[in-house]
């Protein structure tokens, strides 16, 4: 049997017949062979490799992100390098360096933030890019995600059209993605003449149930005229309304709360949470199809998909209007 056929198998192995595959795969595992990558990139001027660059493994808002990855990888002839940039933009500068010296097949990256050193990077590599978790107007290569600053604006308009005046913002890390939901809330509060900045509270720290009580906290301390918050995302909602619960506030008669992303827990709590639906398990799969189809000399349509958003209303921001509309006693 010849060494091009042992390689075709081990490389495409789809595309050799049955008996062949098996009579190598024998001798393979007989042999204990195992391939080298590094050779095989050397070989061919490609690896197999996927790089994925993600600001957070413990977030679930990723963790949902990655497992549509996963899906979608499965069964094909590449495989996944995942790297955590931890929100630090010399660690994504780094591995973006590490990433394009093994040659990867295609790359995956959050947000539209890069650095001017990570933008050049990724314009030097020689393999396809998705940008995710957001959309703009200047893609490096093809883009899968939706708008964060018309999200902030469509949580903050329901929550005015539920009859809330007095509605806050509570946003933690306030990396790029939450800074632009901030500035979709301040352009509706503006927009209807409620703005009032002591209704805006923040941190870079990491966002934390116990950090909602902690702002809501901090954000009544500053002014009791306050009515409704929106949250830049779920963790934060959750904590408010341990808060709201424990001063005896009651949700959603006086207090509205939305949160972001709608995670699971946002259905099951009591009383349930409006929050704004994200399709992080679509944007996963998306990406990873873009990636295999420019890989494979495909067409792909669109580079930019825009996989939307969806305000889930839910019984906390029921609110002022819900209330009024009450038959008397």
């Amino acid at each position: 049997m010849s060494a091009i056929t042992v390689s075709r198998v081990l490389r495409t192995p789809e595309l050799v017949s049955e008996p062949v595959r098996l009579r190598v795969m024998e001798a393979v595992a007989r042999l204990g062979y195992v391939p080298d990558p590094a050779a095989r990139v050397l070989a061919s001027a490609k690896s197999d490799v996927l790089g994925i660059l993600i600001p957070s493994v413990t977030n679930s808002v990723f963790a949902d992100v990655l497992r549509g990855i996963y899906e979608r990888v499965e069964g094909s002839p590449f495989h996944v390098q995942l790297g955590n940039t931890r929100y630090s933009i010399l660690e994504e500068e780094r591995l973006l360096g590490v990433f394009s010296r093994q040659r990867p097949a295609g790359l995956i990256v959050t947000g539209l933030d890069q650095s001017a050193r990570s933008v050049a990077l990724l314009r030097q590599v020689d393999c396809p890019i998705v940008q995710i978790m957001e959309i703009g107007d200047e893609p490096i290569d093809m883009m899968v995600g939706f708008s964060h600053r018309d999200a902030g604006r469509a949580a903050t308009r329901h929550l005015r059209d539920r009859g809330y005046r007095r509605i806050a913002f509570l946003g933690a890390r306030m990396d790029p993605r939450t800074r632009r939901r901030l500035e979709g809330y301040g352009e509706v509060m503006k927009e209807a003449g409620l703005f009032d900045e002591r209704l805006i509270v923040t941190t870079q720290r990491a966002s934390t149930v116990t950090l909602g009580c902690e702002l809501l906290s901090e954000l009544l301390s500053r002014t009791l005229e306050v009515d409704a918050v929106f949250c830049n995302n779920d963790d934060l909602a959750i904590g408010v309304l341990f808060e709201c619960q424990r001063r005896r506030i009651s949700v959603p008669d006086d207090f509205g709360i939305c949160g972001f992303n709608d995670l699971e827990m946002m259905a099951v709590a009591n009383p349930p949470l409006t929050s704004v639906r994200t399709n992080r398990l679509e944007m996963g799969r998306k990406a990873i199809e873009l990636l295999i189809a420019r890989i494979a000399g495909e067409p792909i349509g669109a580079p930019v998909v825009d996989l939307g958003f969806e305000v889930v209303a839910r019984r906390s921001t029921a609110g002022p209007l819900a209330r009024d509309a009450r038959p008397s006693t």
